[in-house]
């Protein structure tokens, strides 16, 4: 007889954990894309570790991803887990802290000896105490053994069949919040579709691991989160990195104009080259070219040559792209610059989330070459801020650095798949032939953009390159006036840029006592955190902002408004330090983490707190 009884829930989150050959990322996209499939919103953290090959059972090598579901909208990851799930000691050492009190935990009882337990670090024998895991639910389910049961007679070798043992974990989770198996089954389909024979033992674990759950009664209930009603559309899944991408693949559709990315991969950028790389059906060009200066100097030689040039990085390589970025500002080519930011400095955590190359995009070239900085904020408007860096790229004529950030690169989250016809058309400002105005620096007064003259058009013949321009016909000029003029009319461009973005938004009521100042990945917990704290009656309001450079035209409106603003950033300050040079009459508190960590929603509310005491 069935004791279980299923619970109607709001949300959960899920924490995977394991070695870095134990699938637990593959776990949670799983479950994740199986529960945004069913309707519920979805938001992820995948935690990599740091070293490529740590050595087994060490708490360096654990692997993490943590999915939350939730009924209605859902903005982070979760700051603490309900269910944590640990394939060996080490994983149980390294998230014990993000677990709950009284949360389920579930071991791999295989992997718990004394040789783990002592890799892993720990100095008892109780090591459920000892990380205070006492007051948990702890189920403790053979996985390994019952894997290497389940699967004796389908053929594979052992070292195949217990890295299966996943699957039968993920088999025990679907039976706890009633999962169904059907989009699971699709995926095992399309994934071995060339290596048919591993279908059938994949379906089976994780059939075998529900059952376990089960039968066993590993859990007193079972839960199902009731979703709500959503906007109508098509939805799915979607990382920020395949969100970028997709993004500048309908930017160069709309200018209709082909796309061309040369890029040196690099940890967390690389899936935007590959996502890029896949559609060549859609006049992508890809280059792997063979280091970060070739990767930006390529795509400037395909924006002279009339491509919509992309390159993608991340915050050591911007820095090796800085001098070629002073190129495209002086050739004033159109060009996308994507850095995906994570921990530094030098190679710093290439696997964790920051938001410390700010300073950077914003400054970190030689003489005075500004460019247009925008940053996104979530895993789906990617794909927004993408495309508009493109458009802005296109029609001004000028480089834009896209800032994304670990955090939303490898999360992901539901999206409604936009119609193209909602988003406005790109209009180079390409010349034709038989122009017989055409200097290569005359510009529009609208945007102060010199127009786009492609090489084999007749007539039009001219030369660009690194040494400063004269001002209507872009021969090489000493003239210190000239310069004078080009370095004002280089800025005056970029400044301009504003008359072409919307105005800053607020959530929450135009003035008040606490002002949260926010940009780029940190959109979700800053929401949540100020969204509750309006609920408890707070006079606060947040303002996120994912244009940098130039600000929008309302930005210092805003600012007067409130008696107190805190910037808060994974950095040590550098949008508060750049938002102090713009407004240095208006005083800005400051909040910063550098962990490689995302903000926790309850350590942000606990700072905005002791602000509007």
């Amino acid at each position: 007889m069935d004791i279980t009884k299923r619970v109607e829930i709001d949300d959960v989150v899920i924490r995977f954990s394991g070695d870095s050959g134990d699938g637990m990322q593959l776990t949670g996209t799983l479950f994740a894309d199986t529960a945004a499939l069913l309707g519920d919103g979805v938001s992820t953290f995948p935690d990599y570790p740091a070293e490529i090959r740590a050595p087994q059972g060490t708490v360096s090598g654990v692997s993490g991803f943590q999915v939350h579901v939730g009924s209605g909208v859902v903005r982070t990851p979760g700051d603490y887990c309900d269910v944590l799930i640990a394939m060996n000691p080490a994983a149980l050492r390294a998230n014990a802290k993000w677990a709950k009190k009284g949360a389920t935990v579930i071991v791999d009882a295989d992997e718990f000896n004394e040789k783990t337990v002592q890799r892993a670090g720990f100095s008892t024998l109780d090591h459920f105490e000892e990380l205070g895991l006492q007051d948990s639910n702890v189920i403790f389910a053979p996985i390994t053994s019952l894997t290497k049961e389940s699967l004796k007679d389908s053929g594979l070798d052992n070292k195949m069949i217990v890295r299966s043992k996943n699957m039968f974990a993920l088999g025990i989770c679907y039976f706890i919040y009633d999962h169904p198996f059907d989009f699971t089954f699709k995926y095992f389909k399309n994934k071995f579709r060339k290596k048919p024979e591993f279908i059938e033992p994949n379906k089976k674990v994780l059939v075998d691991g529900y059952n376990y759950a089960a039968n066993t009664h590993a859990h007193a209930n079972t839960y199902k989160v009731v979703s709500q009603k959503k906007e109508k559309g098509t939805y799915r899944s979607i990382s920020g990195n395949q969100a970028t991408a997709w993004g500048l693949i309908a930017a160069a559709e709309k200018a209709n104009l082909p796309l061309f990315c040369g890029s040196y991969p690099i940890t967390p950028a690389t899936n935007i080259l590959e996502e890029l790389a896949i559609h060549k059906n859609l006049n992508v060009k890809t280059l792997q070219v063979e280091d970060e200066i070739a990767g930006i100097c390529t795509a400037i030689g395909a924006a002279f040559a009339g491509n919509f040039a992309v390159t993608t990085t991340s915050g050591p390589g911007l820095s090796l792209k800085s001098e070629a970025l002073g190129l495209a500002v002086m050739t004033e080519l159109p060009l996308v610059v994507v850095n995906v930011q994570r921990g530094g400095p030098s190679t710093g955590l290439p696997t964790k989330t920051e938001q410390s190359d700010l300073s950077q995009a914003l400054y970190g070239r030689n003489g005075e070459c500004p460019v247009v900085v925008i940053a996104a904020s979530t895993p789906s408007n990617c794909f927004h801020y993408a495309f508009h860096a493109g458009k802005i790229a296109m029609e001004h004529m000028t480089p834009v650095i896209l800032l994304t950030d670990g955090f939303i690169a490898n999360g992901s989250e539901p999206w409604k798949i936009p119609a193209m016809k909602d988003y406005p058309s790109i209009c180079p400002p390409i010349v034709h032939e038989g122009d017989t105005e055409y200097k290569p620096y005359r510009r529009d007064e609208l945007r102060l953009a010199r127009r786009w003259a492609l090489p084999e058009t007749k007539g039009l013949e001219h030369r660009i390159g690194g040494l400063e321009k004269d001002f209507i016909t872009g021969e090489a000029s000493h003239d210190p006036i000239n310069h004078q003029k080009m370095v004002d009319i280089r800025a005056a461009k970029v400044a301009r840029v504003q008359d072409f973005i919307p105005n800053q938004e607020i959530i929450g009521d135009a003035d008040g006592d606490l002002l949260v100042v926010g940009w780029g990945g940190t959109f979700g917990h800053l929401f949540s955190a100020v969204d509750d704290l309006q609920h408890e009656g707070k006079k606060i309001s947040l303002a996120h902002f994912n244009y940098i450079n130039p600000l929008p035209k309302n930005t210092g409106e805003i600012f007067k408004s409130f008696r107190k603003i805190v910037v808060c950033e994974l950095n040590m300050g550098q949008f508060a330090d750049y938002l102090r040079t713009e407004f240095y009459n208006i005083r800005f508190e400051q909040y910063g983490k550098v962990q490689g960590l995302p903000f926790t929603v309850v350590e942000l509310k606990e700072k905005f707190r002791q602000l509007l005491k």
